[in-house]
């Protein structure tokens, strides 16, 4: 039974890359044409090379030297790893459950019987730990590429044509790369504001939110995406005042809205402030600190606001200044975006793009999963992502989790659906840690029980997420979610409850 269910799946990969037929694959393939894109001169040199060492560049490289493929990658920072490893996803990471282990000590410790005299926090020490795990992982991944025989170019590189890189290396030479095919993933930057100049110290991005000196009495964030609320833990938790500016009308729009509510509550509750429906005018840093000028987004009368620290975090934007895209005739969209089809192949034949460059979320386990696909196709397989099944997870406390279609998109489609919800506050495991705030929700079909989405929030919902990404993804239902035996105690059978919520009725509430 087991190889016959391989069998299917495999033949169910197959027919979806074939007929393309999901939403997000459709728009993915405006460019109908494909080619492998062997140049027919100057490119005997690699089979595949890469312009980028992020999640998605050096998984792709790595991958595609497993596959036989002659490899080379190039990054311009001298570290892989790209923003995620160094100046993102996994520095934050650290910061906030750094944060997080300071905020307990202080005010729940005691509730388990564990008492200090003081607790303090040594801000130098806290980044130490930081850099050290960044440091650590960066050389994890030269690592494995040594492992899989990559090579590794450190430098800037920039097309001389579709299958030349010249690159000026970080020791002020200059080299050129030969490939048979170029894959682009070069990942992406911080948005910038009109009127609005980072300068890392006062105005910070997200890179100058992870490397503060000190601790900001007051702290404003633009922007209340993923990574603004995420640092703004990190601060509030520290000790700072933290006001989170929005232009929208609510935080985090993509998410199911009957979760942000209750999410947006908890933040509250943590101390931060939120002003939403509110654009930023203009700031001043003439000052010892800095002065906005805030403005209703409809408009309306002006009001100031001062802060120590300005974080501005309006989103990101495809990287792609300085590969000289235009020389070779690489198609963009209105935001910046390398257009690609199904492939991942460009309008320029042997020229290929992935992860943040290309339509999509910008997300690291995205641009890995096109990484992998895109090499498969190169080695002649066939490569596989649904990016209607990618999870989204904000690192807070609770944290939330979310992957599938949110209640609006279902009742956008005019589907009839079902919904179980189930509460930590009834599950064994959250309330014998004392950490059981947040709840389960699932959405599945009326008359099918297909699962359509799930969303979860809960002190470790990024890892309760996966076994709901794998019910979507082999269009299980919610009694077989139901049925699966969850081990007890544990925070995973708020999973199951609420699954047994969906199509029949939970047992614990």
């Amino acid at each position: 039974m087991a190889m016959a269910s391989l069998a299917r799946r495999k033949a169910y990969l197959l027919s979806r890359n074939l007929s393309n037929t999901s939403s997000e694959a459709v728009r993915y393939s405006s460019l109908t044409s494909f080619s492998r894109g062997y140049a027919s001169s100057g490119s005997d040199d690699n089979d595949v090379v890469v312009v980028g060492g992020g999640p998605g560049g050096y998984v792709a490289a790595i991958k595609a030297s497993q596959l036989g493929l002659k490899t080379t990658c190039i990054e311009k920072r001298g570290a892989l790893g790209g923003t995620c490893l160094n100046v993102g996803c996994i520095p934050s990471k650290a910061l906030l459950h750094s944060s997080h282990m300071y905020h307990e000590a202080k005010h729940a410790f005691h509730n388990h019987g564990v008492k200090f005299s003081s607790v303090e926090v040594d801000l130098p020490a806290m980044m130490s730990q930081k850099d050290k795990a960044v440091s650590n992982l960066t050389r994890g991944i030269e690592g494995l590429f040594k492992k899989n025989k990559v090579t590794y170019v450190k430098g800037y590189g920039k097309f001389i044509s579709p299958s030349e890189i010249s690159v000026d290396t970080i020791d002020g030479e200059n080299t050129v790369v030969k490939g048979k095919n170029i894959i682009i993933a070069t990942g992406s930057d911080v948005k910038s504001l009109p009127g609005i100049t980072i300068d890392e110290k006062k105005i910070v991005s997200s890179t100058g939110a992870l490397a503060l000196t000190e601790i900001p009495k007051k702290l404003v964030v633009v922007g209340a995406g993923y990574i603004g609320l995420e640092m703004g833990s990190v601060w509030r938790r520290l000790g700072s005042e933290v006001t989170v500016v929005e232009f929208g009308p609510d935080i985090v729009p993509t998410m199911d809205s009957e979760i942000r509510k209750q999410f947006q509550r908890s933040l509250e509750k943590q101390g931060m402030k939120f002003v939403l429906k509110t654009k930023v005018v203009s700031v001043d840093t003439s000052g010892d600190g800095v002065k906005l000028t805030l403005e209703p987004a409809a408009g309306g009368d002006q009001t100031t606001f001062e802060a120590d620290v300005v974080l501005v975090s309006a989103g990101r934007v495809p990287f792609t200044s300085g590969l000289d895209l235009d020389k070779i005739g690489v198609e963009t969209d209105k935001g910046g975006r390398i257009l690609v089809n199904e492939r991942f192949s460009t309008n320029v034949p042997g020229v290929y793009a992935i992860g943040d460059v290309i339509p999509g979320p910008m997300l690291a386990h995205k641009a890995e999963e096109d990484g992998v696909a895109c090499v498969e196709y190169l080695a002649g397989k066939v490569g596989h992502v649904d990016y209607d099944l990618v999870p989204g997870v904000v690192y807070t406390h609770p944290e939330v989790a979310s992957v599938g279609k949110t209640e609006e998109q279902v009742k956008s489609l005019g589907v009839e659906y079902r919904v179980g919800k189930f509460p930590f506050m009834a599950n064994s495991r959250a309330k014998a840690i004392d950490d059981a705030e947040g709840l389960v929700k699932i959405l599945a079909d009326k008359e099918t029980d297909k699962i359509l989405g799930v969303h979860i929030m809960a002190p470790n919902a990024g890892e309760l997420i996966h076994e709901a990404a794998i019910a979507l993804q082999y269009d299980a239902s919610s009694e077989d979610i139901a049925r699966v035996c969850h081990a007890h105690p544990t925070m995973s059978e708020a999973l199951k409850e609420a699954a047994m919520a969906t199509y029949d009725k939970p047992i614990h509430i």
